[in-house]
């Protein structure tokens, strides 16, 4: 491959930051700009220009699916494999370096790793030997709590109680929990980059070698970084590798999950002569709604600074629309999405966002109502589903009968006779001898602790996890799963299952073995049954929709991002829902809020609806609030207000928040208003056609959804 070819296709800016030969590189990344064609290229230009060797080289990305697609697209561009090259997610490398230096990191050498509902489940355990309430104490938020502290690097030994119970209990169940993880040889998400970052700090040979090693670092989403990723990364780099970071902060909005924007607004400072290329062009959105873009974001202070613009025109005006309330703004966007379907569009090129998950129900009611398909994006994914996780649980005990979180989630499922009190004994058992629970069982089957009905169950129990564990190293990877699925009795209990869900159950462990059939090793050397329990708690890290139908997207803001359709709604343009209301008062906050935004116009590459409600009931309140600070920011001149009737003028004044509505001419009614009718009951007053007695009303009831009706004659009271 020649130098021409490389850099083929790429634009002024993308070529000074894929030929740079500064030591470290800072790529602000714009919505859009092309970063991962950036990334690749760089790649290859030191490879085939700079003579760098491909081993020598660290890439990393945030999501397994952004790193594979980075491996095949550099395999694509130098025409040739590099699979050794180390291309991966923080937490993908991570476990690598773990598996290669498992001593050095105080491991055993077969850990397991947790994932969100294992550790959980481990939580729940800790605190239940604790006798703590959970109702008083929530196991998810000491979930949530301890995972905060280890992607902040702190150990439990590292924090004061200073006096705050609330503090002090939480310490204790961290305490429990690592002694726990400890005790089983297992360690969750969070702990995979905090042993990572401790290998660096505590074995200096170590870290030494990988210096000596990597001499680039390539960094994707770098303003997406938590404290532990940025000190894991700085340690490698010392004062030898180049490190090219690729970003953008104003895209950084999971400050709430340990993400620090400070990690890229300071990385000028913590990395000397760093040289800066701004990625501005914007090759998926419209000029109108870059346009809106870049004045929403101009308002926060806080910023590196960039402007994106774009070659492909002015486009669309983005369409704004005034909803009496939100079913009002549900029924309109159900009504544009299908006019769209109507002109050859496909459903799945068109998304929903909103702020809060609450506001889903009310849009898959309209959908659902207009018999439009629909997908909640980031919904339960495949290793993710009851069936799966049981199978893998025996897959896990087939290769470890000594791993507790797996042991407790089948060892009565199906239904052998295995009770909550039998199990508790046995944990009981488990701790006084300092074994596992399949320990404990072991010794309550030959001492014959329990009585007979128990023990016999037990011993069933041990009988096949022995006899499926037999088969790990003669058969084939998905011959091994289909075994543990039959003999585990998994199938049969779905099959007994009424109705489609029974059926679609067993489809999906049926899948379960095409998967493992699929499944390539990356070391043919080694047990393939590990490697894909390890890549299965991997991949179970991203958050990426199923496959499906063709279905209109919906999702969260947060869930958008790296995303893009050509139709784009964002509902609930409103204050205190959008900015959410705990943020108004807290600037941090709030600009996190305005990058969320940021990121939510620019998810729409042709056509941008914004809404909003002048009353909507959400949390089990109605709410009156004003247009949304950040469409006022947006310049009049790429807005469009959108009118029903044209004999209704609603004028929205958005520009100074204020909601002004037709009071519908000399009906004695108005838009919004609630009415009675001795036939339908309560509704809403939706539109107007017309003035006076003779003018058409249309009314939502509550009982029998919309109707049209003449005034004269509809006998309509007002509530």
């Amino acid at each position: 491959m020649d130098v021409t070819s490389i850099l083929n296709k790429l634009n002024s800016a993308q070529e000074e930051a894929v030929t740079s030969d500064k030591k470290h590189l800072l790529v602000l990344a714009g919505a859009g700009s092309g970063k991962t064609r950036v990334l690749v290229h760089r790649i290859a230009w030191k490879i085939q220009v700079d003579n760098v060797s491909p081993y020598s080289i660290l890439a990393v990305t945030f999501t397994n699916k952004a790193s594979r697609e980075m491996r095949e697209r550099i395999d694509q561009l130098l025409g040739m494999s590099l699979r050794g090259m180390w291309v991966g997610t923080f937490h993908g490398l991570a476990h690598r370096l773990l598996k290669a230096h498992w001593r050095d990191a105080k491991l055993p050498e077969n850990f397991q790793i947790l994932d969100s509902d294992d550790q959980l489940r481990l939580v729940k355990r800790v605190m239940r030997s604790m006798d703590l309430d959970e109702q008083r104490w929530p196991p998810k938020q000491a979930q949530w709590w301890i995972n905060g502290q280890k992607d902040e690097g702190l150990r439990s030994s590292h924090i004061q109680e200073g006096g705050d119970p609330y503090l002090a209990t939480m310490l204790r169940i961290y305490r429990g929990y690592e002694e726990t993880c400890e005790r089983l040889g297992v360690i969750d998400f969070a702990e995979l980059l905090l042993r990572a970052l401790e290998l660096w700090k505590f074995c200096p040979d170590v870290l030494d070698h990988y210096q000596q090693r990597f001499q680039h670092i390539l960094v994707d989403e770098f303003q997406d970084t938590n404290a532990v990723q940025y000190a894991w990364l700085r340690l490698l780099a010392g004062k030898v590798s180049a490190v090219t970071a690729v970003g953008d902060d104003d895209q950084s909005i999971y400050g709430w999950r340990g993400a620090k924007v400070e990690n890229i607004l300071s990385y000028e400072r913590d990395f000397p002569a760093t040289h800066t290329v701004k990625l501005e062009q914007n090759y998926r959105s419209t000029s109108n709604i870059l346009q809106a873009a870049n004045a929403v974001i101009a308002k926060n202070p806080e910023r590196l600074g960039k402007s994106l613009w774009t070659e492909s025109g002015e486009g669309e005006a983005i369409a704004l629309y005034s909803a009496f309330n939100e079913h009002d703004e549900a029924r309109y966007i159900a009504d544009r999405i299908q006019s769209w379907v109507n002109l050859g569009n496909r459903r799945e090129d068109s998304a929903i966002l909103y702020r809060s998950n609450a506001q889903s129900r009310v849009l898959e009611a309209a959908l659902l109502q207009a018999d439009i398909p629909y997908r909640i994006y980031g919904g339960q994914r495949f290793y993710e589903r009851l069936e799966i996780k049981s199978a893998l649980a025996y897959l896990r005990l087939m290769l470890n009968c000594h791993d507790d979180v797996a042991f407790e989630r089948v060892v009565n499922l199906p239904t052998r006779g295995i009770g909550d009190r039998t199990l508790e004994l046995m944990r009981a058992l488990a701790r006084e001898q300092e074994t596992s629970m399949w320990g404990a069982a072991v010794i309550i089957v030959k001492e014959k602790r329990m009585a007979a009905r128990a023990t016999n169950a037990i011993a069933l129990f041990i009988e096949l996890i022995n006899e499926m564990s037999g088969q790990h190293d003669e058969l084939p990877l998905a011959e091994q799963a289909e075994h543990a699925i039959a003999h585990s009795g998994l199938v049969e209990m779905h099959r007994r299952e009424k109705g489609e869900r029974g059926q679609a159950r067993v489809e999906n462990l049926e899948e379960l073995v095409s998967a493992c059939r699929n499944f390539e090793a990356e070391d043919n050397d080694l047990p393939v049954l590990p490697q894909f329990l390890d890549q299965v708690a991997l991949d179970s890290g991203d958050r990426q929709a199923d496959e499906d139908q063709d279905a209109v997207q919906l999702m969260t803001l947060h869930s958008a991002k790296g995303l893009e359709f050509p139709l784009v709604f964002i509902a609930g343009m409103e204050e205190n829902l959008f900015p959410h209301k705990m943020s108004i008062d807290e600037p941090g906050r709030l600009e996190e809020e305005r990058r969320l935004a940021y990121v939510g116009i620019t998810r729409a590459m042709e056509k941008l609806y914004l809404t909003f409600a002048e009353s909507r009931s959400i949390y089990g309140s109605e709410s009156f609030n004003s247009v949304s600070r950040f469409v006022r920011d947006i310049p009049k001149e790429v807005i469009e207000e959108v009118r029903l009737q044209n004999n209704i003028a609603r004028p929205t004044s958005y520009a100074a928040g204020a909601i002004q509505s037709d009071e519908g001419g000399d009906t004695g009614f108005g838009l919004g208003q609630q009415v009675f009718h001795n036939v339908y009951g309560e509704g809403v007053i939706l539109n107007f056609e017309g003035n006076g007695p003779r003018a058409r009303v249309h009314v939502s009831f509550e009982a029998v959804g919309t109707k049209i009706l003449i005034l004269a004659s509809a006998n309509l009271s007002a509530i």
